[in-house]
């Protein structure tokens, strides 16, 4: 996904990558999906990290625009490609960046089931794409910053970029962790 993407491009992107993900998951069967290894996120809490994630991003995509000025002030730069945004959240990981405070998420009961927390998955990243199209105009990403607790201020588009692979990266981990 070299470049940048538009507004549309970022919001279909946003719901393929969603879909995917959704659909992966489903296959999942259910002890797995719930294991608790040692020192590990369980399959459900990589999915419960990603509706956390989306519920603080849709903050960005929903405040009034005047408030997320008065918060985070003016871009000073341009908005990095989608590769550029990935490639510094690599670097972070590769630091020692991880998830901390409300980002870490508990440990989930295999009650009210898997079905219903892939609907909340689901649900939590429409209401994104939602956000985004109805709330900003595509020249207006490159304008506003949000903070991100890895990455510092990001601009708008950056932050819908970070979401897209967000989602891939832990698609990763949990195919990775299915595979072995």
């Amino acid at each position: 996904m070299p470049g940048h993407l538009t507004k549309e491009e970022m919001i279909r992107s946003l719901e393929s990558t969603s879909t995917a993900f959704n659909a992966f998951c489903l296959e999942i069967p259910d002890d797995r999906f719930f294991d608790q290894p040692a020192d590990k996120w369980s399959i459900a809490q990589n999915v419960t990290h990603l509706i956390s994630s989306a519920r603080m991003t849709r903050l960005a995509f929903r405040l009034p625009k005047f408030i997320v000025r008065i918060y985070t002030g003016k871009p000073n730069r341009p908005s990095r490609s989608f590769d550029e945004l990935v490639a510094k959240y690599k670097t972070k990981l590769e630091q020692g960046a991880k998830a901390s405070g409300r980002y870490i998420p508990k440990p989930v009961p295999a009650k009210p089931g898997k079905e219903k927390i892939m609907q909340d998955f689901s649900s939590s990243m429409e209401l994104l794409g939602k956000d985004i199209r109805n709330n900003w105009k595509d020249p207006q990403l490159d304008k506003y910053l949000a903070p991100h607790p890895l990455l510092g201020k990001i601009t708008l588009r950056e932050l819908g970029y970070f979401t897209i692979y967000h989602t891939i990266h832990h698609q990763e981990i949990i195919k990775d962790r299915v595979n072995h």
